[in-house]
C-alpha cells in the first residue's frame, strides 16, 4: 500500500521534512520513495515558508488509492486540500501508579 509521510532530512537540531509518497513496507529512514510531494520546515520563521505541499500531485495519489499517515493528514486538512476532520496523533494517557502500589508490585 502506498502511503504519504513525513521523512525526516536535515541536520541535528534542525529538523526539516519532507512529503514523501513511499510503500508503506519501507522504514521512515530508509530513504526510499516514489516521489516527493512537498517539504515542512517547523522552524521557518515565515507561515508560508513552513509548509509547502504539491497539492495536485497529493489529491492524484490520493484518488489512486494512497493512504495519509496521521500527521500529514491533520496537515492536508489544516490547509484545505482535503475534508474531514482531524485525527488525534497524541499517545493516549495512561493511568498514573502512586509509588506505594509500585513497590508492593515488586
Amino acid at each position: 500500500m502506498l502511503k504519504i509521510r513525513l521523512q525526516r532530512i536535515g541536520r541535528k537540531n534542525d529538523p526539516a521534512f519532507r512529503v514523501v509518497l513511499t510503500d508503506s513496507k519501507n522504514s521512515t529512514k530508509s530513504g526510499r520513495f516514489l516521489e516527493i510531494l512537498g517539504t515542512y520546515n517547523p522552524k521557518a520563521k515565515e507561515d508560508n515558508l513552513k509548509k509547502n505541499l504539491i497539492a495536485d500531485r497529493i489529491k492524484y495519489w490520493m484518488s489512486k488509492g494512497a493512504k495519509c499517515s496521521d500527521t500529514m493528514h491533520n496537515f492536508l486538512v489544516h490547509d484545505k486540500i482535503i475534508e474531514g476532520k482531524k485525527v488525534n496523533v497524541l499517545p493516549k494517557k495512561k493511568p498514573t501508579v502512586k509509588r506505594k502500589e509500585l513497590k508492593m508490585k515488586k
